[in-house]
C-alpha cells in the first residue's frame, strides 16, 4: 500500500447545520495564505495526498493546507437529505473560510465539481481568494430555458426512483474490490494508490460489505438548468489571477461526445480577466493521482 509522507489531522466542524470533516496538513504561518483543497463529485479529500506529498520542503514549511470532505461524501454525511443543490456548495466554502481564515485571503485549487465551485465562488466573493488553480472543472454543456420543463420532470421523476432505492450506490465485498474498481475506472492508477485510496474512499458497513463514503442523492439530476450567460457573468469578477491546469487526456470528448468541447472551454476562460492554461502530460481526468509530481510543481511555481 502507498505511504503517505505527510500525516493529515482530521477535525470535524460545525457548517449550517451539518459536522464538516476537514483534513489539514502542515501549520499556519501569518505570512503565508492558507491552501485550500477543494475534491469532485464522488471523491474525498485524502484524494489530494499524493499532490500534497509531492510538494517541495520549502513550499510546505508553514503552509496550513485545508481539505474539506463536501457534504454527503467523505466523513461529512448529511442524512435525511434527498438531493444536493450546487449553490449549497457555494454557501458551505463561504462558512468554512469564514471558519477558518476570518478576514484572510486564501490560494483555492478545486479539481472537477470542485473546480467548478471554486471558479464561482471566486467570482461572487473575489476579496476572498488570493490565487485560484482549477482543475479540470469544466462546467456542463451550456442549455435552452426549452429543457426546463424536462429537467424538473427528470428530477422529480429521480426524488421518487431514489426513495425506491434504485440510485443505490455498489457495494464490494472488501477493500481490495474497492481499488479494483478505482483501477477500472482510471488505468494509470497504481495497485498501491489504489489500495490506499480505497480505505479513505469507502468503508465495511454493518454487513461488511465496503460501501462508497458517497450519499445517493448525488445522483439525483439537479433541478437547476446550467445557465452559462450567468456562469460568464460571474467569470467575469474573478480578480485573482487564474491558472486552468487540465489533463493531456481530452476528458469532455469522452463525456459529452462533441456536445461540449475544450474549444469551447477555452473560450469560456476568456471571460476571466488574468487567467493562464496549462496542460499535464500523461494524466486524465483524475490528474492528482496520475501525476501528482508535475501537478505539484506546476501548482507551487503559480502559487509563488
Amino acid at each position: 500500500m502507498y505511504q503517505a509522507l505527510r500525516t493529515s489531522r482530521t477535525e470535524f466542524v460545525p457548517i449550517r447545520h451539518l459536522r464538516y470533516h476537514v483534513r489539514q496538513w502542515g501549520e499556519p504561518s501569518s505570512a503565508l495564505p492558507p491552501l485550500v483543497l477543494l475534491h469532485g463529485w464522488m471523491d474525498v479529500s485524502a484524494s489530494f495526498q499524493f499532490m500534497v506529498d509531492a510538494l517541495s520542503a520549502p513550499f510546505f514549511q508553514g503552509r496550513r493546507i485545508l481539505a474539506p470532505d463536501w457534504r454527503g461524501f467523505g466523513l461529512t454525511t448529511a442524512a435525511g437529505t434527498d438531493h444536493h443543490s450546487f449553490p449549497d456548495y457555494l454557501a458551505d466554502l463561504d462558512f468554512l473560510l469564514d471558519h477558518y481564515a476570518p478576514g484572510q485571503p486564501v490560494d483555492l485549487v478545486g479539481h472537477s465539481m470542485g473546480g467548478n465551485v471554486a471558479m464561482l465562488y471566486a467570482g461572487v466573493r473575489p476579496q476572498r481568494i488570493r490565487r485560484l488553480i482549477n482543475l479540470e472543472g469544466f462546467g456542463m454543456p451550456a442549455t435552452r430555458p426549452a429543457q426546463a420543463p424536462g429537467r424538473y420532470a427528470r428530477w422529480l421523476d429521480d426524488l421518487k426512483a431514489l426513495q425506491r432505492g434504485e440510485l443505490a450506490l455498489t457495494r464490494y465485498p472488501d477493500q481490495a474490490g474497492v481499488a479494483r474498481r478505482l483501477m477500472k475506472t482510471n488505468p494509470r492508477l497504481d495497485a498501491g494508490k489504489a489500495d490506499w485510496l480505497a480505505s479513505h474512499w469507502a468503508r465495511p458497513d454493518e454487513t461488511g460489505q465496503w460501501a462508497i463514503l458517497g450519499e445517493a442523492a448525488h445522483k439525483v439530476s439537479s433541478a437547476q438548468l446550467y445557465r452559462l450567460d450567468e456562469v460568464l457573468q460571474v467569470f467575469q469578477r474573478i480578480t485573482a489571477p487564474t491558472l486552468a491546469v487540465e489533463a493531456s487526456d481530452d476528458s469532455l470528448a469522452q463525456w459529452h461526445k462533441g456536445q461540449y468541447t475544450l474549444a469551447d472551454y477555452h473560450a469560456r476562460l476568456a471571460s476571466v480577466p488574468q487567467v493562464e492554461r496549462a496542460v499535464i502530460d500523461d494524466a486524465g481526468h483524475m490528474l492528482h493521482h496520475d501525476q501528482p509530481l508535475q501537478l505539484a510543481q506546476r501548482v507551487e511555481k503559480f502559487l509563488t
